[in-house]
């Protein structure tokens, strides 16, 4: 690793790190055990962030749209599908990439030694596409549907499947609440299970959770081909070495699909590009660079 890409990374940790931070800043939640309930925790914020976290000061999106989509009136929530189609249209995945706090507790995770696990290309394609079979039933379908008998429906994607909301919400405030822990059954020990299956994973193999599970990250890399932030390939500069395909943690082939709705905008492959053709920033185009590629690069 470079002293270009040593830089691009501890800019990108730095950033990480203080977005967590602003999102979840109240220190007195984590200190007394008890949720920030001002006014700007009816705001949503970009990122897949627990609104049962101790210190979140504003709400999920993906949270809201399930209380929205469950409630009595079967609503749709225009507030929250229009901030993520505005975030999504401006900045793509970058909010995976930089800005989610789950995101940021997944790199940490692979940073830890141990042997790499290599998804054979096949299962890989096919579990690619679970995020968005999660996002379709999970967070629209059944909380529509499987509703109790006042017609409200449960947020089903935070109660059976989010592994952010019991690491950022349930391990704190079951830390800081005796009376919680009392009441702990069989959904608690189902939600581990997940946890425990995601960090170990995350060990093992980069970000797996984004990249098979995460329905905002599906949601908005669906914006990626035409967010105002993209990745461009100068085919006169690419010498189709292939090094910025091989550091993408998301595995994403670089020259042939910069705009991938799997590249979570992290940087890493115009941080190694050692000819400066891979460029990543607002207005950047891909189309008429790949018509320059050399022959050899697919």
């Amino acid at each position: 690793m470079d002293a270009r890409e040593k830089r691009q990374g501890r800019f990108r940790l730095v950033i990480q790190v203080l977005a967590a931070a602003l999102m979840n800043g109240y220190a007195a939640g984590f200190a007394g055990g008890k949720l920030f309930t001002g006014a700007s925790k009816a705001i949503c914020v970009p990122v897949l962030n627990c609104y049962s976290c101790p210190g979140a000061l504003g709400a999920c999106p993906i949270g809201s749209l399930q209380a929205v989509i469950g409630g009595r009136r079967y609503d749709f929530s225009f507030y929250v599908i229009g901030l993520v189609m505005l975030f999504g249209l401006v900045l793509g995945r970058v909010i995976c990439g930089f800005l989610c706090p789950f995101g940021l507790v997944q790199d940490l995770l692979h940073r830890i030694p141990a042997p790499r696990l290599r998804v054979p290309r096949r299962l890989d394609r096919g579990l690619r596409r679970t995020k968005y079979a999660v996002l379709i039933v999970f967070v629209v379908l059944l909380p529509m549907l499987l509703t109790n008998r006042y017609g409200m429906g449960a947020p089903y994607f935070c109660k059976l499947i989010c592994p952010a909301g019991m690491l950022e919400g349930a391990v704190p405030l079951l830390a800081m609440n005796e009376s919680l822990r009392a009441g702990l059954g069989a959904l608690f020990g189902w939600k581990t299970l997940v946890l425990a299956a995601v960090v170990v994973l995350s060990v093992v193999i980069h970000r797996p959770f984004c990249k098979y599970l995460c329905p905002l990250g599906a949601l908005y890399g669906l914006f990626n081909r035409f967010a105002l932030y993209r990745i461009s390939v100068d085919g006169a500069k690419c010498t189709g070495c292939g090094k910025c395909s091989r550091v993408c943690p998301m595995d994403v082939d670089v020259t042939a699909e910069p705009n991938s709705a799997e590249c979570i905008r992290c940087g890493k492959c115009a941080a190694t590009c050692p000819t400066g053709a891979v460029k990543c920033g607002f207005g950047c185009g891909d189309k008429a660079k790949k018509e320059e590629k050399p022959a050899g690069i697919r």
